[in-house]
């Protein structure tokens, strides 16, 4: 959505023959981008927000029910709260400028120039909401991220960041989760084929924050760096066929027609690495969160001292991570520091 304010020159014949097709072309270009806006609605859940920021709060589950005997009462059960977590907006700013020339020689619709800028304002908008969330997922080793001239918190509840071989369970002392992982090669198909196996196992078998019971969420989502054509291709080998790779007794390949692959073109790595993700999880445990606080929110104004013609762009929006139990990360390597190893059969 894009909210236009009134402008204070409409009384000015040239700026009311550019205001409304301006607003036309900013608006056909969002419609344009919202269709292409995939990768953000696809791994994140985007929201509405009327507050400053958002907080998440984790609870203990109840227990069985219990055997009554007749007359008796029930047993009472409570919950209890192991964590908190906060997401805050950051605001977005940006302005364009039609110069007093260009508006006195746009005679009829809009000029080149003008359309252009209008055009590259609202794709800018979307590519910042884009760029945001795919940065935040690859930089989800480090506790925050640099991005335009701010920094997202990459953490999760426990304060350490989004992928961590050491997650710690709030509800019990001293013990741990990972989610973050490395294996020797990425690049061969037989190898994924095993290796995705294996995490999926160790997904579905993270706990609740007690310890004493496995989530069963089932993974179904791989992503990709944008850079590794190599490692690419062999995804795409070895989720692509009905057969296990390598294999020379027709072995049926059980990770085909189980993957959702979605490649993140702002993912530039250094190395073979992945991510795998369950849909289900991301939703149900509100993992990668994206808050829409203000929407894109268009002013314009005649400068009186240039008489240029601005128009100023503003949102603000939040993005952050309400646990780590929805996505794993694997990097290429024997042995890598604060990557807890697996070793394929």
């Amino acid at each position: 959505m894009i909210l236009f304010s009134k402008s204070s020159g409409v009384n000015n014949a040239q700026i009311g023959k550019l205001e409304t097709p301006i607003k036309m072309l900013i608006q056909s270009e969002s419609d344009a981008c919202i269709k292409n806006d995939k990768i953000r609605k696809v791994l994140f859940n985007v929201e509405n927000s009327k507050k400053f920021g958002e907080t998440f709060v984790g609870q203990t589950e109840f227990e069985v029910f219990k055997v009554t005997e007749e007359g008796a009462g029930a047993t009472n059960d409570t919950v209890k709260e192991t964590y908190t977590k906060f997401i805050s907006h950051l605001q977005y700013m940006k302005e364009f400028t039609i110069t007093a020339e260009m508006m006195e020689d746009a005679n009829f619709g809009v000029a080149a120039d003008a359309k252009r800028r209008a055009e590259n304002f609202t794709r800018a908008y979307y590519k910042t909401m884009t760029q945001a969330c795919a940065l935040a997922l690859a930089n989800g080793t480090k506790k925050e991220l640099d991005f335009a001239g701010g920094k997202i918190d990459t953490t999760v509840f426990d304060g350490l960041p989004l992928f961590h071989k050491a997650h710690k369970l709030t509800a019990v002392e001293g013990k741990t989760q990972c989610n973050r992982f490395c294996s020797a090669n990425l690049e061969s198909p037989e190898n994924i084929q095993a290796l995705l196996g294996e995490l999926a196992v160790r997904m579905r078998n993270l706990t609740n924050e007690k310890g004493d019971e496995t989530l069963n969420y089932t993974a179904d989502t791989i992503i990709l760096p944008g850079n590794q054509a190599k490692e690419e291709t062999a995804f795409k080998k070895a989720l692509g066929s009905e057969l296990t790779a390598g294999s020379n007794i027709n072995d049926i390949n059980i990770q085909f027609g189980n993957w959702n692959v979605i490649v993140l073109p702002n993912w530039v790595a250094k190395k073979p690495e992945f991510m795998i993700m369950s849909s289900e999880a991301n939703k149900n445990l509100s993992g990668n969160m994206f808050f829409n606080r203000v929407p894109l929110t268009i002013t314009n104004w005649v400068d009186n001292h240039t008489g240029n013609y601005i128009w100023n762009g503003r949102c603000r929006f939040g993005i952050g991570f309400g646990t780590y139990k929805h996505i794993m990360i694997c990097e290429q390597g024997d042995k890598v520091d604060g990557c807890e190893p697996i070793t394929l059969a």
